[in-house]
């Protein structure tokens, strides 16, 4: 229940970032209100992820459905593993182009974290620079990873949903052919 929950408010958290993140490009109308939505937010990503990948090392994640092929499995475990590292990596580097920039990174109220970096014109560009490319990467991943979620539920209906899903849909039984049996075909659950 706990790694569930964690990977929905994930999910949230990091869908609402990429928004912020476009209307910050295509707009400057709001930019200081979604700068001060930002900062806390990559920094609760950060403490997320952390606390994630930590739960990830002690616990077994559920199992892939027996029906998914080896290609699918590596490509998921890929993902995930790509999802983990730009969701610890991306919030560290904003915070150290932040702190390139001598600009504190202010939380709540009087909280802010000590820089991370050396105040530098150079090394600021470099970070800003990267921070937005590996933006684009993580919108890249994360769409690459809800597509296959999306495809095997909706195309192959192997139950892969179940895995993260706060609900239980039917189990998956095996068709002849190797693919999940249609849904009408499946067990219902009690």
């Amino acid at each position: 229940m706990f790694a569930r929950l964690m990977h929905w408010v994930m999910a949230a958290m990091v869908l609402a970032m990429l928004f912020i993140g476009v209307i910050m490009v295509a707009s400057l109308a709001n930019y200081h209100l979604l700068l001060a939505i930002h900062r806390p937010l990559g920094i609760a990503i950060l403490v997320f992820v952390i606390v994630r990948f930590g739960y990830r090392l002690t616990h077994r994640p559920p199992k892939h459905p027996p029906t998914m092929h080896p290609v699918d499995h590596l490509a998921a475990m890929v993902s995930e593993y790509l999802l983990y590292t730009l969701l610890f990596v991306q919030p560290l580097i904003g915070w150290a182009t932040l702190s390139s920039a001598g600009v504190p990174v202010q939380l709540f109220g009087a909280v802010r974290l000590p820089p991370i970096a050396p105040q530098s014109t150079a090394v600021y560009s470099v970070l800003r620079e990267s921070h937005v490319v590996l933006a684009y990467l993580l919108f890249l991943v994360f769409v690459a990873h809800l597509c296959g979620v999306l495809f095997h539920t909706v195309v192959l209906r192997d139950g892969i949903l179940d895995r993260m899903a706060f609900w239980r849909m039917s189990p998956v039984t095996s068709a002849p052919s190797g693919r999940a049996a249609p849904a009408a075909e499946r067990t219902p659950t009690p």
